[in-house]
């Protein structure tokens, strides 16, 4: 299958609320609809990528609020799942005084209801350019499961496989089977994204050249790390590419992974995997502009840039 017969980004995971703090002092909280695979799907669609998301979602208002929000945003929900008995998990987000996120209550009502691996469709896989999937739902056995499932769909559909770590402590047992959770799914990825703490904390380093090194072992073909204001370490079969990034002032961090994580998906939905480092540091280059540019603006997906923020950017 050509590059021209992939319709869309396909995204799959929890769909979220999150309730983000209105200062610093973490007293206020105001309702976003959020969740990192939420802020990717709707993060694609405003820069003008098409984007599916496979999520589950009940008949309560969190549910609502949140597929009428992703109706708003342009995200394909032709296979998402629908179960009255769902509630949508919410998330307290708090801010430190240096702008960054903490995210620091997890409110799941319904955490045994997820997308089953037999729900699945197959047609989602079969003109999808890309899937992108993360940590978030790993902890539970049904979501691990239907996460590798639809892992090897995409790959049986000749699709790129993207992961983005995204790390939540505070949802897993032990650190250790987080760890090993995640890195079980590297020797399926084309493109693995970690922040710098990731990073460490999955290789047990404390220093970027040893996690690197660690990482490489994997053979993941492309690895970014993420370090904020210094960009990103963009690793081409494992060739370490540094990638600054614009200096600009934070107002709020949280939408800036998802932001840039959007803007490298979107480069390979219409340019293909990169294979050379000029092609890379393209990718990266933009996927660094949004992150940038959603760091400046408070809230995560009301961070997220759109297609006219961003067209000057664009070769395509």
């Amino acid at each position: 299958m050509t590059k021209e017969d992939k319709d869309y980004i396909l995204v799959y995971g929890d769909a979220f609320i999150d309730y983000i703090a209105d200062d610093v002092t973490n007293t206020s909280f105001t309702k976003y609809m959020g969740g990192a695979t939420v802020n990717v799907a709707a993060g694609i669609s405003r820069i003008g990528a098409p984007s599916a998301l496979i999520t589950i979602t009940g008949d309560d208002e969190g549910s609502q609020f949140v597929r009428d929000g992703l109706a708003q945003e342009g995200v394909n929900l032709d296979f998402a799942v629908f179960n009255p008995a769902k509630r949508v998990s919410g998330v307290y987000v708090h801010l430190t005084e240096a702008c960054e996120r903490i995210f620091k209550d997890y409110v799941d009502e319904t955490p045994d209801l997820q997308v089953e691996a037999t729900q699945l469709n197959e047609a989602a896989f079969k003109h999808a350019s890309a899937l992108i999937v993360c940590s978030g739902t790993m902890f539970h056995p049904t979501a691990l499961a239907t996460t590798s499932a639809a892992v090897d769909m995409a790959k049986e559909k000749g699709a790129i496989i993207a992961m983005d770590a995204n790390i939540r402590p505070l949802r897993w047992s032990s650190e250790e089977i987080c760890r090993e959770t995640i890195t079980s799914f590297f020797e399926n990825v084309d493109i693995l994204k970690v922040t710098d703490d990731e990073l460490f904390f999955l290789t047990e380093t404390t220093t970027l050249a040893e996690g690197i090194e660690q990482l490489n072992s994997y053979l993941v073909p492309i690895i970014l790390v993420t370090v904020g204001e210094e960009g990103t370490y963009a690793v081409l079969n494992g060739e370490v590419i540094h990638v600054p990034t614009e200096k600009v002032v934070p107002v709020d961090t949280t939408g800036a992974g998802d932001a840039f994580m959007a803007g490298v998906l979107r480069d390979v939905h219409y340019n293909g995997l990169p294979t050379t480092e000029e092609e890379l540091v393209r990718c990266v280059s933009f996927g660094n502009r949004l992150g940038a540019m959603a760091a400046t603006k408070p809230g995560a997906l009301t961070a997220l840039p759109y297609y006219e923020d961003i067209k000057h950017l664009l070769e395509k």
